[in-house]
């Protein structure tokens, strides 16, 4: 990538996302965040430049920068891929730190965010948007869908197919061949043994539905 980019977010995601392109030797322009009481202000040196909708910013996107996401609710998150996908045409690039492994025969969408430690497995699949934290697993042939939210340490092991807009939390454990439905949320720590519905709220070990 030689463009640099602006990061959407300052955010400990979008901090962490800023150390990780620089370690891979891109260039933060800087960060776009609502929050204005933050602007004119830095984080580690690079500058907080003004809103997600400045346009004075936004110009720049898909001529001479990149964009990356930095907010993991994924409401926001999904409005401001729409509008980078309708002002200016562009999808969000990758956010991979230089130790996660990404065999050549898995595969992986735009605008993911995948820290250290992260290992895939082949035949892997990750949609886009994705945010999967240090040390997380995805084995063989595992298939994530879009905006999926995966826990620092958490395993999915083989053949589990994961719907889009899921959150899995921390340390959990998804057994092979399971299904979890779009919008499900597995909380921290859980074994997840038999399919988890779309919508639905599950933990502990084994993991049991949370009712409301």
């Amino acid at each position: 990538m030689d463009n640099p980019v602006i990061i959407f977010g300052a955010t400990a995601l979008g901090r962490q996302a800023r150390m990780i392109f620089e370690e891979n030797g891109n260039t933060v322009y800087g960060f776009l965040d609502d929050d204005k009481t933050r602007h004119g202000g830095d984080i580690d040196g690079v500058s907080i430049l003004g809103a997600t909708d400045d346009d004075g910013f936004l110009k720049f996107i898909g001529r001479k920068c990149e964009a990356f996401v930095a907010f993991d609710d994924n409401p926001l998150r999904k409005s401001l891929v729409k509008m980078l996908h309708e002002k200016r045409h562009v999808q969000p690039v990758n956010c991979v730190h230089k130790t996660a492994i990404i065999p050549d025969v898995a595969s992986i969408g735009h605008g993911n965010f995948i820290d250290m430690g992260v290992m895939m497995g082949a035949g892997a699949s990750l949609g886009s948007h994705c945010l999967v934290h240090a040390g997380a697993v995805i084995s063989s042939e595992a298939v994530l869908g879009d905006f999926v939210q995966v826990g620092a340490g958490a395993r999915i092991n083989s053949n589990v197919t994961i719907a889009d807009e899921v959150f899995i939390g921390s340390g959990v454990v998804i057994v092979s061949g399971i299904t979890i439905g779009k919008g499900a949320r597995i909380g921290a720590g859980s074994v997840v043994i038999q399919p988890v519905e779309a919508g639905q709220t599950v933990f502990g070990n084994p993991a049991q539905v949370v009712k409301a």
